[in-house]
């Protein structure tokens, strides 16, 4: 019954305006609809300070629209009143007499200063904000966009934080769009309020004199009080609603209200307290100033100082202890203690003094944050990613962290203390250290938190100091995720296959092949970036290799064809798979080149004849990047092994796959280059 009559109130109020337009309503039920009207517009702006961002507050638009309609069906009605009647209520009658003391001089200077406080200050200024705000959040919507998938892409977070932050980015740029709309409503009240109290005041005056015979005197007395208490009546609510507005658009995401807010940053500088209570003191010394008021005003900002230099010494004084409890070690020899310290970590992240506060314990701190990561590597390529120790390093320059495999450092960058990364082409007007993003090597900038949202209206995108380091983190986990399998590792996963698939592990281990020899094919497969989480299908291609031979490229190149379209599946775009073919002849010499050795088959070639085919091989693949495609290199399934040791190292990583495992897909192709020995034509 409670929903029901809450979906029914601004229906019902809605249609209660619009007959307020056009029928008469007693004098009454006016006072009653005036003092509601005023109370409405005090709520908004109380419920404006207390909200913590504006999309709390995202009814706001339409309840501003609904506002006004309100207010002007109440000046209609109280027109009627005031020009038929001549007395429209009790609360127009006392703002007429009381409030402005029965003058009407007093009353119209009254009038027309809240209309330029509401329409030259408040109203001029929360449109132009509303305006730029609008425009800001819209150009910031594709690099927010492009934040939560690089989010989602580092295991930061789930599939449905962000479809909630997709949502919440889209409803923001409808709010702000909205609210550049209904600025306008503020400004047309304004308007409006001005035009009917001069309506009011000459048809006020001629109705007297013409209908009711009074004398130009007292038409003006009995009217001219009526009307500016009609206009301030209505003008006190039309400015809380423009003080609210102004306040919606003003308002930036924080972590509380305006009032904690602005306590907070009010009294962050203890100087600027002191400077100011001094100035007060010496301003009551000027001859002819009141003292006592600059005395009082000049202690308290003295006295607040003090309370703030105190708490901030208990502070330091908490924050120093808890800094030498954390680095004051246990000292143990014992032969656990020391076989511990000995031990080398798989995965590692060190830390600098200043950085241990992304140690938090919080819900999203860096700790939260890696074990989403190492869930979603599992899920990706079927590896179980070690335990990360974090730990803090006084050898450690100031902001950097070092992430370390195995004991080796493999990745270094910077998270400075109160500062975002800020990713853009346009970032000369904000402040900040210029830098290069780790992973991608694009251009950024680390700025102060507080100017983050500057920098996303600049049309920048912004990433947390843990976002930073956890994307690194995955870049480099995914980069050795071979490295990081180890046999303790492959006895678990195949304990697991075996579980669901006992047939499949049966009849491959131990009988065919060791734990060591399925460890070398899985590493193998992990340094093409290829998951291994479909063990069954490994395992029933290895087993059927391994009767023949069980030399490793073999075993790999049969674990790849047991996988079959699911290779070529994660190349492609759209349905389509682009690639980069060898020209036949080509193919042919290179497979008379191929030579077995301990690290499998290469291509001996003259050296000259290598470096023009992977020149012409890098120019195919730099004109598909020109056109802001991907693609793939195709090449015989004898060859793919040796091809793939030629030129991995020498185009970064470039896939290639064989014929079978192209065709075996069952999709739709389109060559985009021809590799030759000497040049390159691309299609």
């Amino acid at each position: 019954m409670k929903t029901t009559l809450a979906r029914l109130a601004v229906p019902i109020g809605v249609v209660g305006i619009i007959l307020l337009l056009v029928v008469p309503v007693p004098a009454v039920l006016l006072d009653m609809l005036i003092i509601v009207n005023i109370l409405l517009g005090l709520v908004v702006l109380l419920t404006t300070m207390f909200v913590k961002k504006p999309l709390d507050f995202s009814v706001f638009p339409s309840l501003l629209l609904v506002a006004t309609l309100f207010r002007l069906g109440l000046n209609v009605a109280s027109t009627r009143l005031v020009l038929g009647d001549g007395y429209a209520g009790q609360v127009i009658a006392s703002f007429g007499q009381v409030a402005v003391g029965g003058s009407i001089i007093i009353g119209a200077v009254i009038f027309l200063i809240l209309v330029v406080i509401q329409f030259v200050v408040v109203t001029k200024g929360a449109e132009r904000v509303a305006e730029v705000g609008a425009r800001f959040t819209l150009d910031a919507m594709p690099g927010k966009q492009m934040a939560i998938d690089a989010d989602l892409n580092a295991g930061l977070i789930t599939d449905t934080q962000a479809r909630e932050r997709r949502a919440e980015v889209s409803a923001e740029a409808d709010f702000y769009g909205a609210m550049d709309g209904a600025s306008k409503f503020v400004k047309g009240d304004a308007i409006a309020g001005i035009i009917i109290i001069i309506i009011n005041l000459v048809g006020g005056i001629g109705i007297g004199m013409i209908q009711r015979g009074m004398s130009i005197t007292d038409a003006m007395s009995t009217y001219s009080l009526l009307t500016i208490g009609d206009g301030l009546v209505t003008q006190i609510p039309a400015l809380l609603m423009a003080v609210s507005t102004g306040m919606i658009v003003t308002r930036s995401n924080a972590e509380s209200d305006i009032g904690a807010t602005a306590s907070a940053q009010l009294t962050q500088s203890r100087n600027a307290l002191m400077i100011a209570g001094g100035a007060a003191l010496l301003m009551a010394l000027i001859p002819g100033m009141p003292i006592l008021p600059f005395v009082v005003a000049g202690a308290s900002l003295l006295l607040v100082s003090q309370r703030i230099k105190a708490s901030e010494a208990r502070e330091q004084a908490r924050q120093a202890a808890a800094v030498v409890a954390e680095r004051a070690p246990v000292r143990s020899d014992t032969p656990e203690d020391l076989i511990e310290s000995m031990r080398v970590h798989a995965l590692e992240i060190l830390l600098a003094s200043d950085l241990v506060d992304l140690v938090s314990g919080a819900q999203d701190d860096l700790l939260a944050r890696v074990r989403a990561l190492r869930r979603k590597i599992a899920i990706d390529l079927g590896v179980v990613v070690p335990p990360v120790r974090t730990r803090d390093s006084v050898e450690l320059p100031s902001a950097t962290y070092v992430i370390r495999i195995a004991g080796v450092e493999a990745g270094r960058g910077l998270a400075p203390s109160g500062k975002v990364l800020a990713l853009g082409d346009n970032l000369e007007g904000l402040p900040g250290t210029a830098t290069v993003e780790p992973v991608f090597g694009l251009a950024g900038k680390w700025v102060p938190s507080e100017m983050r949202h500057s920098a996303e209206m600049a049309g920048a995108t912004v990433i947390d100091r843990v976002s930073v380091l956890v994307t690194h983190l995955s870049s480099i986990v995914t980069g050795n995720a071979a490295r990081l399998l180890t046999r303790e590792d492959v006895r678990v996963l195949t304990d697991g296959v075996k579980q669901v698939n006992p047939a499949a592990v049966d009849d491959l281990i131990p009988g065919m092949l060791s734990l060591a020899e399925v460890q070398r094919v899985l590493q193998g497969l992990l340094m093409e970036q290829i998951p291994i989480n479909d063990l069954s299908r490994i395992y029933e291609a290895l087993s059927l290799r391994a009767k023949a031979s069980t030399d490793p490229e073999g075993l790999i190149e049969a674990a790849r064809q047991g996988l079959g379209p699911a290779l070529a599946a994660q190349y492609l775009d759209e349905g389509l798979l682009r690639v980069i073919m060898i020209e036949p002849g080509l193919e042919q010499s290179l497979l008379e080149g191929m030579r077995a050795s301990e690290q499998g088959t290469q291509i001996m070639l003259e050296p000259a004849r290598i470096d023009a085919i992977l020149g012409s091989l890098k120019a195919s693949l730099a004109t598909v990047e020109a056109s802001g495609l991907t693609a793939v290199l195709v090449c015989a399934p004898a060859l793919r092994p040796a091809i793939h040791r030629l030129v991995s190292a020498q185009t970064g990583g470039l896939p290639v796959l064989s014929y079978l495992e192209v065709t075996s897909a069952n999709v739709a192709i389109e060559t985009v280059g021809v590799v030759r020995g000497t040049e390159t034509i691309s299609a």
